[in-house]
């Protein structure tokens, strides 16, 4: 019976959760007794999704016109990948968060399978080997290391907290398993997954209870090889100088950034209007893809970028409280795997801004859930329902025990 009405409460039309919305709902996690799960998930991801498609279209015309002959060349793709990211969503949902704990050994065995394979067979862009080609579909390697990963260190912190809490050893064994996962990633090369995953990681052991001198110890030793990694490597120099000061060699190393300053300075407040940005017409190389939020500040200005910022903020913000009120039940995977994907979400948002703004070196992420690209709008997808689901069982939780209770 129970489960009979769980499902029907996850599948219910989106038409009643806009009429019934009220923002404080939306950072309380509270709900009624018969709630069985947030739809503001859902109602934020929707927005997002919509954001991404509207923005796709209008930043991939021109070179879509170039390269295929057809401007809507990249608009139909996404939208195959949201539909296709909904319905692989529709199925995960299905999956109760004890099969994602079961399965963690298995997900990250899987991931550096992936990791190997396209390394061998790989397709190369830009001097990069990411990409796995299968008929029509290319998987981008890296994005399901990362949710598996996090699903791996959930487990793990589940089975091992008092080790991590209490001796270095506990503290290094997953660190061990990044620094695999690390090797691989470099060799494709991809250093902007290395750090998005170094820095979830240390903040989910930071959140789990490691002492902060085995924090502090380990975190220098990172940064210190992170670094050591961008000094000797020619072109990550170059990113990074580039960056520092772009205006030095404008149509050399500091293009693409110099470009996107000028999106982001035509914008300023209100923006110039949907389609009427300049610098998509491939001034700004990857304008739908790693830089599509300097042609959405182009066009939308800064209210545009801040309604972006405050979307993602909303999810990052849920996840985590999310994650506290799973611990707070005992539910501990559930809380880690909650408070990973926060702090995953956040850091990728804050990069991929952060670059196109000229904030922090390029690092060729993508925004979650509105920049182009099938295998992170797919992953990230599943990290929300994820949450979803999360939700969902604490809830469930909630309304067994106050039946029980009442009995």
């Amino acid at each position: 019976m129970m489960a009979a009405l769980s499902q029907m409460n996850l599948f219910k039309g989106l038409g009643a959760m806009l009429g019934s919305f009220k923002m404080p709902e939306w950072l309380s996690q509270s709900s009624t007794p018969t709630t069985t799960f947030d739809r503001s998930y859902l109602i934020l991801a929707i927005a997002m999704y919509m954001v991404g498609l509207i923005m796709v279209a209008s930043s991939s015309m021109p070179v879509a016109e170039r390269l295929f002959d057809n401007p809507f060349h990249f608009v139909i793709r996404h939208m195959i990948y949201i539909v296709l990211s909904i319905g692989i969503a529709v199925a995960a949902l299905q999956l109760p968060m004890s099969w994602w704990q079961k399965s963690s050994g298995g997900l990250l065995l899987l991931a550096m399978v992936l990791l190997l394979v396209v390394l061998l067979i790989g397709r190369s862009v830009n001097g990069a080997t990411r990409w796995i080609v299968v008929g029509p579909i290319t998987i981008q390697a890296a994005e399901p290391a990362k949710l598996f990963f996090f699903c791996y260190l959930s487990a793990y912190l589940v089975r091992r907290r008092d080790e991590v809490m209490e001796n270095f050893k506990g503290f290094l064994k997953p660190l061990v398993v990044f620094f695999l996962l690390a090797l691989m990633l470099l060799a494709q090369p991809d250093l902007g997954t290395i750090i998005v995953m170094f820095v979830t990681t240390f903040g989910l052991l930071f959140l789990a209870g490691a002492k902060l001198w085995q924090f502090i110890g380990i975190a220098s030793v990172g940064v210190t090889a992170l670094s050591l990694l961008a000094v000797f490597e020619p072109y990550r120099w170059r990113r990074i100088t580039s960056f520092l000061d772009p205006w030095q060699d404008p149509f050399g190393s500091g293009y693409q950034l110099t470009q996107s300053l000028m999106a982001y300075g035509r914008g300023e407040m209100f923006g110039q209007g949907l389609g009427n940005s300049i610098q998509k017409l491939e001034y700004l190389p990857e304008a739908h893809t790693d830089f599509v939020m300097a042609v959405l500040a182009e066009e939308f200005g800064f209210i545009g970028i801040s309604v972006i910022l405050v979307l993602s903020f909303m999810l990052v913000i849920k996840a985590l409280l999310l994650g506290r009120k799973a611990l707070a039940q005992d539910k501990f995977f559930e809380g880690y795997f909650a408070y990973s994907i926060g702090i995953w979400m956040s850091f990728q948002a804050a990069v991929n801004v952060g670059a196109s703004a000229g904030i922090v070196p390029t690092k060729g992420l993508t925004m979650p859930l509105i920049s182009y690209g099938g295998s992170s709008m797919i992953i990230m997808t599943i990290a929300v329902v994820v949450l979803i689901r999360i939700d969902h069982e604490v809830r469930l939780q909630n309304i067994q025990a106050t039946s029980g209770g009442r009995k």
